[in-house]
């Protein structure tokens, strides 16, 4: 099944204190509620981004938030496979056919979530320093 993941890493400098500080912000549910609004728009930005034949790819996206041994990760899911291939996958890279050709790959799905990754950070950065 054809995904794209974010993965946000923060190094820290400053001894156990500050750790203990970060570690107490990302395990908070303000970092939950935060990657599910951008779950939620990065299903709809992906929606709307995906090249619509039938539509079945554009309606097939989803989005699951996975606890990690760290912290979180927000995952987004395309469910729309075929024969074993997954669609969203062989419309952003492009594929062959049958008869030797070759159908060209679109970038969509980087440029559908670059502003989902920036107001991640943004809201992030701005959870971090209220806290």
């Amino acid at each position: 099944m054809g995904k794209a993941a974010i993965k946000i890493v923060m190094k820290t400098v400053g001894g156990k204190a500050v750790e203990k500080f970060l570690n107490k912000i990302i395990n908070d549910h303000s970092t939950q509620r935060i990657l599910s609004k951008y779950g939620e728009q990065g299903v709809l930005a992906l929606s709307q981004a995906t090249p619509v034949d039938s539509g079945e790819t554009a309606n097939s996206w989803s989005y699951e938030i996975e606890h990690t041994g760290s912290g979180y990760k927000l995952v987004w899911k395309n469910s729309h496979v075929n024969k074993g291939v997954p669609i969203a996958i062989i419309l952003q890279y492009g594929h062959g056919t049958r008869n030797g050709g070759y159908v060209q790959g679109r970038d969509y799905i980087n440029p559908a979530l670059r502003p989902i990754f920036d107001g991640i950070a943004e809201d992030s950065w701005k959870e971090l320093t209220s806290a």
